[in-house]
């Protein structure tokens, strides 16, 4: 076991990817960008972070922000529930624990939005707690080295995984100038399911570090792709919707979505439920008290949730001179929508078009 986790480290020590948080891992940076990658890949994680952090720098400043800023901050990062338990949680440890982040995963867990596997991952990295962080990567690496051949999303499956790690982490918890050991192991084992260890392909075992401990690389060479055991997903609903650029006077309209729901709380543009032709968009934006000057169709667009698929079908709508008495709808500058209100990826191919219209680059 000490061989293992020797070999495994020296790889870390000298293979590590160069991200952002781990240059100053400190609770709130390692809490930021963990939650920050749940659903969401590094790369596109890594401006976000930096972006998050010059406006709100540690907790109380989390705390204190309202949550439309928060939202916008996260614009385009999706599962907008994240920031949102985030920014409960910061208030939690302003309130309950003087602005410290609490230093054990016991504690963690019991934070908004803070489940197994982050609480161990910010316990481990940030102050050196001896437990596994044991997400999908590391369901993955198990898998393999132990030639786990059931379904690897079960809660007995994930007791093993835990099991063999916990027996494999260094028992020195010291933080060095290089981080702490245990902090290390966890972050080996990612980095190893980044570039090593791969899904949904052949992993590359001439590279690895620890193959030599891996039972399937041993018993079954070439068919290590095979694990892990992952039963056939459903499949997803499809929901069609007419989506509205309404202009005027150099203002767009937007509106707020419901407080529960898909994309609660957030700003969309109109839509309606359907694909509209349009003479029933014309009726549908009267009935909303917009008497269009001229409608044209735009783009389609398609955008999938987990479990949903929206089909979209665009139109860009001129309206005359509005009152805002009138108007069912938030009629927002373009600095508005570009610095205040969240309009959610799921629209992000009508702020494309609009984006490419401001510049000529469409008509």
């Amino acid at each position: 076991m000490k061989d293992f986790y020797e070999k495994l480290l020296d790889w870390y020590l000298e293979n590590q990817r160069e991200l952002p948080w781990r240059e100053d891992p400190t609770p709130y940076h390692v809490w930021l960008s963990e939650i920050m990658l749940q659903q969401t890949r590094v790369e596109a994680a890594r401006e976000y972070y930096l972006r998050f952090l010059n406006r709100l720098p540690d907790v109380s400043s989390l705390a204190e922000a309202s949550e439309d800023t928060c939202l916008k901050l996260w614009e385009g990062l999706g599962y907008y529930s994240r920031v949102r338990n985030m920014k409960r949680a910061a208030s939690e440890v302003m309130e309950k624990f003087g602005g410290n982040i609490p230093n054990t995963s016991a504690e963690l867990i019991r934070l908004p939005g803070i489940g197994q596997y982050t609480s161990a991952a910010i316990a481990s990295i940030a102050f050196g707690e001896r437990i596994p962080a044991v997400d999908g990567n590391l369901l993955r690496i198990y898998s393999r080295l132990e030639m786990y051949e059931e379904n690897i999303r079960t809660p007995a499956a994930f007791r093993k995984a835990l099991e063999y790690y916990t027996d494999r982490m260094p028992k020195n918890t010291t933080k060095t100038g290089k981080g702490n050991p245990c902090g290390n192991f966890n972050q080996a084992l990612m980095d190893l399911g980044n570039a090593v260890c791969l899904p949904n392909t052949a992993p590359e075992c001439g590279n690895c570090p620890i193959s030599e401990f891996c039972r399937t690389h041993r018993e079954r060479p070439g068919m290590e792709a095979d694990l892990p055991v992952i039963p056939a997903g459903k499949g997803k609903k499809e929901e069609r919707l007419t989506v509205f650029l309404i202009r005027s006077e150099g203002r767009t309209a937007v509106r707020k979505r419901p407080a529960r729901g898909l994309l609660a709380g957030l700003y969309e543009f109109p839509s309606a439920a359907g694909e509209l032709e349009t003479e029933d968009a014309v009726k549908w934006l009267r009935e909303h008290s917009v008497e269009p000057i001229r409608i044209k169709k735009i783009i389609d667009a398609e955008h999938i949730f987990t479990h949903k698929k929206w089909i979209m079908r665009g139109y860009e709508v001129t309206m005359d001179s509005f009152s805002e008495e009138n108007v069912p709808f938030i009629m927002a500058s373009e600095e508005e929508i570009a610095q205040k209100y969240c309009i959610p990826s799921a629209f992000g191919a009508y702020l494309k078009w609009m984006d490419l219209k401001k510049n000529n680059s469409i008509y």
